[in-house]
């Protein structure tokens, strides 16, 4: 018997999170976490709730990025991750082939049809580095073209096609051959395609950095474009994809018919991490095109059997529960409650969205005082402003949500698909709120504001002091 106490260790030391990683893991974002006042501690998660050692619920309205579309710790994720444990099955053998990776192979396959193959691995950043290495490998062309506001993860690779300055920043030089297209620009696609060293463009139906999608004509327009010069289309469905814009997957919304699709987040059902790129054969052997290369591109914890279960049991889920019809339908109600609200605040400037992928954008307010407040923080940091919703709704409402991307006015929400009209009613309820709230100038909010910069301020100082010369 192990003498090896897991639960014991937990419970003794839940509540020293933030020192632990202050002292042994990024104590940058420690420092954040304090300062917006988003260092809680979360002692359980149920469907769309979180829960602090006192059993106060916190509505989840960021789902970890889309990895939580199911909820959290659903009961069909343990049962499957349980069954495997219990069969004792061989895992991770690498020379054969496991029934669970060609389960969800399968699985995956069925719902992407015609793209019948489907390479496994485990994060979002991952499939999108595989599938710009099937691309070129098929085209045997060098370039990647990316749009502008761009996300596809964070290794090298995929940073390349980034467009965030804040992530590039001392990384360059990038992947050669990388490059971004004005966002929406037919002209400026083609004109790059034309030069037919392009092997994929690669596009988010919906960008996960702000909740911004071109023009319904823009992207079956650039299908054909692409088709035109012979470049490979792929589809980065990390936090689209299983239902989170009101579709399996969201290049569906305009019928398009993407070469490769890259999948993520939501497939691990938040237990393990499981990932896939799935594609049209021909593509696929573009890589594994000998015998001697069969392994040219692997990873070791790709097939796993706990990812493979976690996967199967997801997509089962979602199909039971009706959550994509369910994230359609929440959407349209949480989005009409938004632009009511938008009557009602002047600095709510547009509600825009797919599905339960929504963004509140805000401007400058008109009335005097509101707009030299308005003016008086961005002049100090122009990021700071939808840090001063997200806080108080959390802090007073205990509502978790997230600014939209670096220097933007956007507040991102996310829920679980699970949600229904009560947590919509909840979020609705406290947005109101927390506007209401920001109509007091001077007033605590614009206080909190004006204590953000300066600790931005404190650490910016802060770090060139310790930079060594």
């Amino acid at each position: 018997m192990s003498d090896f106490d897991l639960k014991d260790t937990i419970l003794t030391r839940l509540g020293e999170n933030y020192d632990l990683h202050d002292k042994y893991v990024n104590r940058t974002l420690v420092k954040v976490q304090r300062t917006i006042g988003f260092d809680k501690i979360y002692a359980r998660g149920e469907g769309a709730y979180l829960y602090d050692l006192d059993g106060k619920d916190y509505l989840d309205f960021l789902s970890g990025y889309s990895v939580f579309n199911i909820g959290r710790n659903h009961p069909t994720i343990q049962k499957a991750i349980r069954d495997v444990l219990e069969l004792d099955l061989p895992n991770m053998v690498q020379m054969d082939c496991s029934v669970l990776s060609g389960l969800l192979a399968e699985a995956l396959a069925k719902k992407l049809a015609p793209r019948d193959a489907c390479f496994l691995c485990n994060s979002g950043t991952e499939a999108v580095e595989g599938a710009i290495k099937f691309a070129r490998a098929y085209t045997k062309r060098p370039g990647i073209l990316a749009q502008e506001g761009s996300y596809h993860g964070l290794t090298f690779g995929a940073l390349s096609i980034t467009h965030s300055g804040n992530f590039r920043e001392d990384f360059a030089p990038f992947l050669p051959g990388a490059d971004f297209v004005k966002f929406g620009d037919l002209a400026d696609l083609e004109k790059k395609l034309k030069t037919r060293q392009i092997a994929a463009f690669i596009f988010e139906p919906v960008q996960g950095k702000g909740v911004k999608y071109p023009k319904d004509d823009y992207f079956p327009a650039a299908q054909e474009l692409c088709r035109k010069y012979g470049t490979l289309l792929i589809a980065d469905e990390v936090q689209t994809a299983f239902g989170r814009t009101g579709k399996w997957f969201g290049f569906q919304h305009w019928n398009l018919d993407p070469d490769i699709v890259t999948l993520a987040k939501a497939l691990s059902g938040g237990y393990v991490p499981c990932a896939a790129i799935v594609m049209r054969r021909p593509i696929y052997q573009g890589i594994f095109s000998r015998l001697d290369r069969c392994v040219a591109h692997s990873t070791t914890f790709g097939r796993n059997n706990l990812a493979m279960a976690c996967g199967l049991a997801s997509l089962h889920v979602i199909e039971k529960e009706h959550l994509v019809e369910n994230a359609a339908l929440r959407g349209e109600q949480l989005m009409s409650r938004l632009r009511d609200l938008q009557q009602k605040h002047e600095v709510i400037d547009e509600v825009r969205g797919k599905g339960l992928m929504i963004a509140i954008e805000f401007k400058e307010p008109k009335s005097l005082k509101l707009k030299l407040a308005w003016k008086a923080i961005h002049a100090m940091d122009k990021g700071l402003f939808p840090q001063m919703i997200v806080t108080p709704l959390l802090q007073k409402h205990r509502i978790l949500t997230q600014v939209a991307a670096h220097n933007s006015d956007v507040v991102k929400i996310l829920p679980p698909l699970v949600i229904g009209e009560k947590e919509i009613d909840r979020f609705v309820t406290a947005f109101d709120d927390v506007l209401s709230d920001l109509g007091k100038f001077p007033g605590p909010l614009w206080d909190f504001g004006q204590n953000l910069v300066k600790a931005a301020i404190s650490q910016k100082k802060s770090s060139r002091e310790t930079v060594p010369a």
